[in-house]
Protein backbone atom coordinates (compact mmCIF):
# COMPACT_ATOMS: atom_id res chain seq x y z
CA UNK A 1 0.00 0.00 0.00
CA UNK A 2 1.18 3.11 -0.52
CA UNK A 3 2.11 5.31 2.19
CA UNK A 4 0.78 8.46 0.23
CA UNK A 5 -2.79 7.26 0.43
CA UNK A 6 -2.42 5.84 4.03
CA UNK A 7 -0.77 7.37 6.88
CA UNK A 8 0.49 5.43 9.97
CA UNK A 9 -2.49 5.94 11.98
CA UNK A 10 -4.93 4.52 9.42
CA UNK A 11 -2.26 1.37 8.86
CA UNK A 12 -1.92 0.89 12.36
CA UNK A 13 -6.36 1.12 12.15
CA UNK A 14 -6.34 -0.91 9.45
CA UNK A 15 -4.20 -3.84 10.95
CA UNK A 16 -6.44 -3.78 13.82
CA UNK A 17 -9.53 -4.29 12.02
CA UNK A 18 -8.01 -7.06 9.67
CA UNK A 19 -6.93 -8.90 12.71
CA UNK A 20 -9.95 -8.91 14.03
CA UNK A 21 -12.13 -9.83 11.44
CA UNK A 22 -9.58 -13.05 10.59
CA UNK A 23 -10.00 -13.84 14.11
CA UNK A 24 -13.62 -13.93 14.20
CA UNK A 25 -13.69 -16.26 11.21
CA UNK A 26 -11.41 -18.40 13.12
CA UNK A 27 -13.07 -18.38 15.82
CA UNK A 28 -16.20 -20.01 14.02
CA UNK A 29 -14.40 -23.13 12.53
CA UNK A 30 -15.85 -26.43 13.86
CA UNK A 31 -12.48 -26.90 15.60
CA UNK A 32 -12.42 -24.63 17.84
CA UNK A 33 -16.06 -24.78 19.16
CA UNK A 34 -17.67 -27.44 21.98
CA UNK A 35 -21.03 -25.18 21.02
CA UNK A 36 -22.74 -23.41 18.49
CA UNK A 37 -21.22 -19.80 18.16
CA UNK A 38 -23.46 -16.71 16.55
CA UNK A 39 -21.03 -14.36 14.32
CA UNK A 40 -21.96 -11.50 16.98
CA UNK A 41 -20.53 -13.19 20.08
CA UNK A 42 -17.57 -14.48 18.03
CA UNK A 43 -16.93 -10.89 16.73
CA UNK A 44 -17.01 -10.00 19.99
CA UNK A 45 -14.83 -12.28 21.20
CA UNK A 46 -12.46 -11.96 18.69
CA UNK A 47 -12.65 -8.26 19.26
CA UNK A 48 -12.36 -8.38 22.97
CA UNK A 49 -9.58 -10.58 22.24
CA UNK A 50 -7.28 -8.32 19.87
CA UNK A 51 -8.10 -5.46 21.77
CA UNK A 52 -6.98 -7.19 25.12
CA UNK A 53 -10.08 -6.25 26.79
CA UNK A 54 -11.50 -9.63 28.18
CA UNK A 55 -15.03 -9.12 28.53
CA UNK A 56 -16.93 -12.69 27.34
CA UNK A 57 -20.28 -13.37 26.27
CA UNK A 58 -19.38 -17.23 26.67
CA UNK A 59 -17.37 -19.32 28.90
CA UNK A 60 -14.21 -19.26 27.28
CA UNK A 61 -13.41 -22.80 29.30
CA UNK A 62 -17.12 -24.53 28.17
CA UNK A 63 -17.51 -22.42 24.88
CA UNK A 64 -13.93 -23.08 23.32
CA UNK A 65 -11.69 -26.18 22.77
CA UNK A 66 -8.13 -26.63 23.06
CA UNK A 67 -7.61 -25.10 19.22
CA UNK A 68 -10.09 -22.39 20.19
CA UNK A 69 -8.57 -21.28 23.38
CA UNK A 70 -5.16 -21.54 21.30
CA UNK A 71 -6.47 -18.85 18.86
CA UNK A 72 -7.87 -16.57 21.66
CA UNK A 73 -4.30 -16.78 22.93
CA UNK A 74 -2.44 -15.80 19.71
CA UNK A 75 -5.35 -12.92 19.36
CA UNK A 76 -4.33 -11.59 22.46
CA UNK A 77 -0.44 -12.00 21.25
CA UNK A 78 -0.94 -10.40 18.15
CA UNK A 79 -3.10 -7.70 19.70
CA UNK A 80 -1.11 -6.84 22.82
CA UNK A 81 2.21 -6.05 20.97
CA UNK A 82 0.16 -4.57 17.77
CA UNK A 83 0.16 -6.12 14.37
CA UNK A 84 2.46 -3.82 12.98
CA UNK A 85 5.18 -4.30 15.47
CA UNK A 86 5.35 -8.08 14.26
CA UNK A 87 4.97 -6.96 10.51
CA UNK A 88 7.67 -4.14 10.89
CA UNK A 89 10.37 -6.24 12.49
CA UNK A 90 9.84 -9.53 10.70
CA UNK A 91 10.15 -7.47 6.83
CA UNK A 92 13.20 -6.20 8.85
CA UNK A 93 14.97 -9.21 9.18
CA UNK A 94 13.86 -11.02 6.25
CA UNK A 95 15.02 -7.92 3.76
CA UNK A 96 17.98 -7.71 5.83
CA UNK A 97 16.70 -3.92 6.16
CA UNK A 98 14.01 -1.37 5.87
CA UNK A 99 13.14 1.60 4.03
CA UNK A 100 13.06 4.84 5.61
CA UNK A 101 9.62 5.63 5.02
CA UNK A 102 8.80 2.12 6.38
CA UNK A 103 10.69 3.28 9.86
CA UNK A 104 8.65 6.56 9.33
CA UNK A 105 5.44 5.02 9.45
CA UNK A 106 6.56 2.35 12.44
CA UNK A 107 8.18 5.50 14.38
CA UNK A 108 4.48 7.49 13.81
CA UNK A 109 2.44 4.73 15.54
CA UNK A 110 5.47 3.87 18.57
CA UNK A 111 5.78 7.40 19.04
CA UNK A 112 9.40 7.16 18.53
CA UNK A 113 10.92 10.37 16.73
CA UNK A 114 14.45 9.05 16.02
CA UNK A 115 14.89 7.02 13.59
CA UNK A 116 17.63 4.93 14.64
CA UNK A 117 15.56 3.64 17.58
CA UNK A 118 12.67 2.43 15.72
CA UNK A 119 13.77 -0.94 15.02
CA UNK A 120 15.62 -1.01 18.09
CA UNK A 121 12.30 -0.39 20.16
CA UNK A 122 10.86 -2.91 18.11
CA UNK A 123 13.22 -5.81 18.77
CA UNK A 124 13.56 -4.71 22.55
CA UNK A 125 9.79 -4.88 22.27
CA UNK A 126 9.44 -8.77 20.87
CA UNK A 127 12.60 -9.82 23.78
CA UNK A 128 10.96 -8.02 26.42
CA UNK A 129 7.63 -9.80 25.54
CA UNK A 130 8.71 -13.21 25.15
CA UNK A 131 11.29 -13.17 28.09
CA UNK A 132 8.83 -11.74 30.68
CA UNK A 133 5.74 -14.87 29.26
CA UNK A 134 8.14 -17.42 29.48
CA UNK A 135 9.86 -16.52 33.02
CA UNK A 136 5.54 -15.76 33.94
CA UNK A 137 4.93 -19.09 32.76
CA UNK A 138 7.53 -20.89 34.82
CA UNK A 139 6.64 -19.03 37.81
CA UNK A 140 2.60 -20.18 37.24
CA UNK A 141 4.09 -23.42 36.53
CA UNK A 142 5.30 -23.69 39.53
CA UNK A 143 3.06 -22.17 42.00
CA UNK A 144 -0.26 -24.73 40.62
CA UNK A 145 -0.29 -28.38 41.48
CA UNK A 146 -2.17 -31.13 40.15
CA UNK A 147 -5.68 -29.27 41.06
CA UNK A 148 -5.35 -27.88 37.52
CA UNK A 149 -5.22 -31.36 36.02
CA UNK A 150 -7.93 -32.36 37.68
CA UNK A 151 -10.00 -30.06 35.93
CA UNK A 152 -9.06 -31.84 32.59
CA UNK A 153 -6.49 -28.71 31.55
CA UNK A 154 -2.79 -29.15 30.52
CA UNK A 155 -0.70 -27.49 33.06
CA UNK A 156 1.73 -26.06 30.65
CA UNK A 157 -0.78 -24.75 28.60
CA UNK A 158 -2.76 -22.97 31.32
CA UNK A 159 0.81 -21.31 32.23
CA UNK A 160 1.56 -20.13 28.93
CA UNK A 161 -1.97 -18.62 28.64
CA UNK A 162 -2.31 -17.17 31.61
CA UNK A 163 1.03 -15.67 31.48
CA UNK A 164 0.10 -13.82 27.85
CA UNK A 165 -2.94 -13.16 29.14
CA UNK A 166 -1.54 -11.47 32.16
CA UNK A 167 1.02 -9.25 30.36
CA UNK A 168 -0.81 -8.54 27.34
CA UNK A 169 -3.58 -7.17 30.23
CA UNK A 170 -6.38 -8.98 28.51
CA UNK A 171 -7.82 -10.88 31.60
CA UNK A 172 -8.86 -14.28 29.73
CA UNK A 173 -9.07 -17.05 31.90
CA UNK A 174 -9.92 -20.91 30.90
CA UNK A 175 -10.74 -21.48 34.77
CA UNK A 176 -14.65 -21.83 34.81
CA UNK A 177 -14.85 -18.93 37.48
CA UNK A 178 -11.50 -17.28 36.16
CA UNK A 179 -9.38 -16.26 39.02
CA UNK A 180 -12.51 -16.61 41.33
CA UNK A 181 -12.18 -20.62 40.54
CA UNK A 182 -12.14 -22.42 43.91
CA UNK A 183 -9.03 -24.00 42.56
CA UNK A 184 -6.56 -20.54 42.63
CA UNK A 185 -8.72 -18.24 44.44
CA UNK A 186 -6.82 -19.33 47.56
CA UNK A 187 -3.77 -19.71 46.26
CA UNK A 188 -2.00 -15.87 46.93
CA UNK A 189 1.22 -17.30 45.61
CA UNK A 190 -0.61 -17.81 42.00
CA UNK A 191 -2.46 -14.66 42.51
CA UNK A 192 0.47 -12.34 43.46
CA UNK A 193 2.57 -14.05 40.66
CA UNK A 194 -0.48 -13.40 37.93
CA UNK A 195 -0.67 -9.60 39.51
CA UNK A 196 2.91 -9.13 38.87
CA UNK A 197 2.98 -9.80 35.78
CA UNK A 198 0.20 -7.76 34.39
CA UNK A 199 1.66 -4.78 36.37
CA UNK A 200 5.00 -5.27 34.43
CA UNK A 201 3.09 -5.35 31.04
CA UNK A 202 1.28 -2.50 32.01
CA UNK A 203 4.44 -0.18 32.40
CA UNK A 204 5.14 0.08 28.41
CA UNK A 205 7.56 -1.01 27.22
CA UNK A 206 10.02 1.83 26.35
CA UNK A 207 9.86 2.27 30.20
CA UNK A 208 10.78 -1.17 30.73
CA UNK A 209 13.68 -0.72 28.33
CA UNK A 210 14.76 2.24 30.31
CA UNK A 211 14.93 0.50 33.76
CA UNK A 212 16.70 -2.31 32.32
CA UNK A 213 19.40 0.87 30.97
CA UNK A 214 19.13 2.12 34.55
CA UNK A 215 19.79 -1.36 36.21
CA UNK A 216 22.33 -1.92 33.68
CA UNK A 217 24.07 1.29 34.57
CA UNK A 218 23.70 0.69 38.64
CA UNK A 219 25.63 -2.37 38.03
CA UNK A 220 28.75 -1.04 35.66
CA UNK A 221 28.50 2.09 38.66
CA UNK A 222 28.92 -0.54 41.32
CA UNK A 223 31.77 -2.45 39.47
CA UNK A 224 33.48 0.73 39.09
CA UNK A 225 33.62 1.63 42.44
CA UNK A 226 34.63 -1.54 43.75
CA UNK A 227 37.71 -2.05 41.28
CA UNK A 228 38.63 1.69 42.30
CA UNK A 229 37.58 3.04 39.45
CA UNK A 230 36.42 6.87 38.72
CA UNK A 231 32.73 7.24 39.93
CA UNK A 232 30.62 6.34 36.51
CA UNK A 233 27.53 8.40 37.49
CA UNK A 234 25.60 9.56 34.66
CA UNK A 235 22.67 12.05 34.86
CA UNK A 236 18.93 11.01 33.60
CA UNK A 237 19.51 7.77 32.84
CA UNK A 238 16.21 7.28 34.08
CA UNK A 239 14.58 10.20 31.74
CA UNK A 240 11.40 12.02 33.05
CA UNK A 241 8.91 9.83 31.32
CA UNK A 242 10.07 6.76 33.47
CA UNK A 243 10.40 8.69 36.59
CA UNK A 244 5.97 10.19 36.46
CA UNK A 245 4.96 7.20 35.19
CA UNK A 246 6.50 4.75 37.59
CA UNK A 247 5.60 7.35 40.49
CA UNK A 248 2.04 8.00 39.55
CA UNK A 249 1.88 3.92 38.93
CA UNK A 250 3.05 3.58 42.48
CA UNK A 251 1.34 5.86 44.14
CA UNK A 252 -2.39 4.97 42.64
CA UNK A 253 -1.11 0.97 43.22
CA UNK A 254 -0.75 2.00 46.95
CA UNK A 255 -3.49 4.15 47.51
CA UNK A 256 -5.95 1.71 45.50
CA UNK A 257 -4.94 -1.19 47.78
CA UNK A 258 -5.52 0.94 51.04
CA UNK A 259 -8.89 2.01 50.41
CA UNK A 260 -9.97 -1.58 49.21
CA UNK A 261 -8.52 -2.97 51.95
CA UNK A 262 -10.48 -0.81 54.32
CA UNK A 263 -13.37 -0.38 52.57
CA UNK A 264 -13.87 -4.42 51.66
CA UNK A 265 -12.21 -5.95 54.96
CA UNK A 266 -15.50 -7.53 56.16
CA UNK A 267 -17.35 -7.59 52.91
CA UNK A 268 -15.74 -9.54 49.67
CA UNK A 269 -12.57 -9.60 51.28
CA UNK A 270 -14.31 -11.45 54.52
CA UNK A 271 -13.30 -15.30 53.36
CA UNK A 272 -9.97 -14.06 53.26
CA UNK A 273 -7.23 -14.43 56.09
CA UNK A 274 -3.95 -12.62 57.12
CA UNK A 275 -2.28 -12.16 54.03
CA UNK A 276 -4.70 -13.35 51.68
CA UNK A 277 -6.43 -10.26 52.42
CA UNK A 278 -3.71 -7.97 51.58
CA UNK A 279 -2.98 -9.97 48.30
CA UNK A 280 -6.13 -10.52 46.63
CA UNK A 281 -7.17 -6.34 47.78
CA UNK A 282 -3.65 -5.84 45.76
CA UNK A 283 -4.85 -7.83 43.26
CA UNK A 284 -8.29 -6.01 42.85
CA UNK A 285 -7.15 -2.65 43.26
CA UNK A 286 -4.48 -3.29 40.28
CA UNK A 287 -6.30 -4.95 37.66
CA UNK A 288 -8.77 -2.51 37.18
CA UNK A 289 -5.85 -0.39 35.53
CA UNK A 290 -6.81 -2.46 32.52
CA UNK A 291 -5.76 -6.24 33.51
CA UNK A 292 -9.17 -7.32 34.03
CA UNK A 293 -8.35 -10.42 36.29
CA UNK A 294 -11.33 -11.26 38.83
CA UNK A 295 -10.10 -12.50 41.80
CA UNK A 296 -13.41 -11.25 43.49
CA UNK A 297 -16.88 -10.79 42.70
CA UNK A 298 -17.12 -7.72 41.04
CA UNK A 299 -20.80 -7.36 41.37
CA UNK A 300 -21.02 -8.30 45.03
CA UNK A 301 -18.70 -4.80 45.72
CA UNK A 302 -20.07 -1.75 47.94
CA UNK A 303 -21.08 0.98 45.91
CA UNK A 304 -18.32 3.33 46.85
CA UNK A 305 -15.99 0.71 45.66
CA UNK A 306 -17.58 0.19 41.92
CA UNK A 307 -17.15 4.49 42.03
CA UNK A 308 -13.24 3.96 43.05
CA UNK A 309 -12.92 1.20 40.09
CA UNK A 310 -14.27 3.12 37.59
CA UNK A 311 -11.87 6.15 38.44
CA UNK A 312 -9.00 3.37 37.94
CA UNK A 313 -10.36 1.87 35.11
CA UNK A 314 -10.39 5.12 33.88
CA UNK A 315 -6.80 6.18 34.28
CA UNK A 316 -5.58 2.76 33.32
CA UNK A 317 -2.10 1.53 32.67
CA UNK A 318 0.97 3.40 31.41
CA UNK A 319 1.64 4.53 27.73
CA UNK A 320 2.81 2.42 25.30
CA UNK A 321 1.95 -0.61 27.14
CA UNK A 322 -0.59 -3.48 26.23
CA UNK A 323 -2.83 -1.21 28.81
CA UNK A 324 -5.50 0.95 28.28
CA UNK A 325 -6.94 3.82 29.93
CA UNK A 326 -6.49 7.83 29.64
CA UNK A 327 -2.96 6.83 30.69
CA UNK A 328 -1.10 7.53 33.90
CA UNK A 329 0.86 10.08 32.61
CA UNK A 330 -2.05 11.81 31.26
CA UNK A 331 -3.50 11.71 34.68
CA UNK A 332 -0.34 13.40 36.02
CA UNK A 333 0.10 15.48 33.54
CA UNK A 334 -3.52 16.89 34.06
CA UNK A 335 -3.05 16.70 37.98
CA UNK A 336 0.52 18.89 37.57
CA UNK A 337 -1.39 21.37 35.20
CA UNK A 338 -3.98 21.96 37.82
CA UNK A 339 -1.57 22.53 40.85
CA UNK A 340 0.57 24.75 39.00
CA UNK A 341 -2.65 26.71 37.82
CA UNK A 342 -3.54 26.74 41.69
CA UNK A 343 -0.18 28.36 42.44
CA UNK A 344 -0.56 30.77 39.89
CA UNK A 345 2.19 29.36 37.46
CA UNK A 346 2.05 29.77 34.04
CA UNK A 347 4.35 26.60 33.24
CA UNK A 348 4.03 23.01 34.51
CA UNK A 349 7.15 22.03 36.27
CA UNK A 350 8.20 18.73 37.80
CA UNK A 351 11.79 16.97 38.28
CA UNK A 352 13.21 20.16 36.76
CA UNK A 353 11.91 19.72 34.02
CA UNK A 354 9.08 21.84 32.14
CA UNK A 355 6.15 20.04 30.62
CA UNK A 356 5.47 20.40 27.40
CA UNK A 357 2.52 22.55 26.16
CA UNK A 358 1.88 20.26 23.39
CA UNK A 359 2.48 17.09 26.00
CA UNK A 360 -0.58 19.30 28.09
CA UNK A 361 -2.88 19.49 24.88
CA UNK A 362 -2.70 15.62 24.34
CA UNK A 363 -4.10 14.81 28.30
CA UNK A 364 -6.68 16.97 27.78
CA UNK A 365 -7.73 16.14 24.60
CA UNK A 366 -7.64 12.26 25.37
CA UNK A 367 -9.51 12.76 28.73
CA UNK A 368 -11.82 14.65 26.59
CA UNK A 369 -12.50 12.22 23.64
CA UNK A 370 -12.52 9.65 26.50
CA UNK A 371 -15.51 11.17 28.51
CA UNK A 372 -17.23 12.12 25.17
CA UNK A 373 -16.63 8.63 23.44
CA UNK A 374 -17.29 6.36 27.17
CA UNK A 375 -20.27 8.92 27.45
CA UNK A 376 -22.31 8.35 23.89
CA UNK A 377 -21.74 4.70 24.87
CA UNK A 378 -23.89 4.91 28.18
CA UNK A 379 -26.29 6.84 26.42
CA UNK A 380 -27.05 4.35 23.25
CA UNK A 381 -26.81 1.18 25.54
CA UNK A 382 -29.55 2.84 28.29
CA UNK A 383 -31.37 3.61 24.74
CA UNK A 384 -31.25 -0.43 23.93
CA UNK A 385 -31.59 -1.69 27.73
CA UNK A 386 -33.80 1.05 29.56
CA UNK A 387 -34.36 -1.68 32.46
CA UNK A 388 -30.83 -1.44 33.57
CA UNK A 389 -29.28 0.47 36.56
CA UNK A 390 -27.13 3.57 34.97
CA UNK A 391 -24.22 2.53 37.38
CA UNK A 392 -24.10 -0.80 35.47
CA UNK A 393 -23.95 0.11 31.89
CA UNK A 394 -21.50 2.95 32.50
CA UNK A 395 -19.15 0.23 34.74
CA UNK A 396 -19.43 -1.94 31.11
CA UNK A 397 -18.75 0.81 29.04
CA UNK A 398 -15.63 2.72 31.29
CA UNK A 399 -14.58 -1.64 31.01
CA UNK A 400 -14.74 -1.75 27.23
CA UNK A 401 -12.98 1.40 26.31
CA UNK A 402 -10.39 1.07 28.81
CA UNK A 403 -9.90 -2.24 27.49
CA UNK A 404 -10.31 -3.50 31.34
CA UNK A 405 -12.78 -6.65 30.70
CA UNK A 406 -13.77 -6.16 34.13
CA UNK A 407 -17.88 -6.72 34.59
CA UNK A 408 -20.80 -7.22 36.95
CA UNK A 409 -22.14 -9.79 35.45
CA UNK A 410 -24.45 -8.66 32.56
CA UNK A 411 -22.47 -8.48 29.40
CA UNK A 412 -23.48 -12.02 28.03
CA UNK A 413 -27.35 -10.62 28.79
CA UNK A 414 -26.74 -7.67 26.76
CA UNK A 415 -28.86 -7.48 23.24
CA UNK A 416 -27.82 -7.69 19.90
CA UNK A 417 -27.39 -3.50 19.41
CA UNK A 418 -25.45 -3.32 23.14
CA UNK A 419 -23.04 -5.50 21.98
CA UNK A 420 -22.29 -3.91 19.18
CA UNK A 421 -21.60 -0.69 20.90
CA UNK A 422 -19.16 -2.57 23.32
CA UNK A 423 -17.64 -4.08 20.06
CA UNK A 424 -17.03 -0.32 18.73
CA UNK A 425 -15.77 0.86 22.19
CA UNK A 426 -13.15 -1.76 22.96
CA UNK A 427 -11.87 -0.99 19.21
CA UNK A 428 -11.82 2.60 20.02
CA UNK A 429 -10.46 2.53 22.83
CA UNK A 430 -7.73 0.32 21.75
CA UNK A 431 -6.82 2.61 18.72
CA UNK A 432 -7.59 5.32 20.85
CA UNK A 433 -10.11 8.02 19.93
CA UNK A 434 -7.21 10.47 19.22
CA UNK A 435 -5.50 8.04 16.14
CA UNK A 436 -8.85 7.62 14.58
CA UNK A 437 -9.42 11.71 14.63
CA UNK A 438 -5.47 11.80 13.27
CA UNK A 439 -6.34 9.10 10.78
CA UNK A 440 -9.20 10.47 8.94
CA UNK A 441 -9.42 14.54 9.65
CA UNK A 442 -6.71 16.04 7.20
CA UNK A 443 -4.18 17.76 8.60
CA UNK A 444 -3.47 21.63 8.62
CA UNK A 445 -0.43 22.84 6.49
CA UNK A 446 2.02 24.66 8.53
CA UNK A 447 2.06 28.10 8.65
CA UNK A 448 4.70 30.93 9.43
CA UNK A 449 2.41 33.20 11.50
CA UNK A 450 0.02 33.73 14.43
CA UNK A 451 -2.77 35.56 15.17
CA UNK A 452 -3.15 37.64 18.43
CA UNK A 453 -3.77 35.66 21.66
CA UNK A 454 -7.42 36.14 23.54
CA UNK A 455 -8.20 34.84 26.97
CA UNK A 456 -11.58 33.63 27.44
CA UNK A 457 -13.96 33.45 30.92
CA UNK A 458 -13.77 29.81 31.47
CA UNK A 459 -14.52 29.80 35.57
Amino acid sequence: MKKSLYNPAQLFIFSFFMLIIGGALLLKLPFALNEPLSWTDALFTSTSAVCVTGLIVVDTAAHFTVWGQLIIMLLIQAGGIGILSFAGLFSYFLKGGSSYENQLTIGGFSNTERMSEVFDLLKHTILITFGIEMVGALAIYSSIGNEISSLGINRVFFSLFHAISAFCNAGFSILPAGLMDTTVVFNYNFQLIITLIYIFGGLGFPIVINILAYLKHIIKRLIGIWSLKKNLHRPWVLNINSKINLLTTAVISIVATFVIFCNEYNHVLEDHEGIGKFAIAFATATTPRTAGFNSIDFGSLQFSSILFIILLMWIGASPNSTGGGIKTSTFAIALLNVLSLARGKNRTEIFKREISGISIQRAFATMFLSFMTIGIGVFVISFFEPQRPLLDIAFECFSAYNTVGLSLGMTADFVFGSKVVLIFLMFIGRVTMLSVMIAFIKKTKYTHYRYAPEELTVY
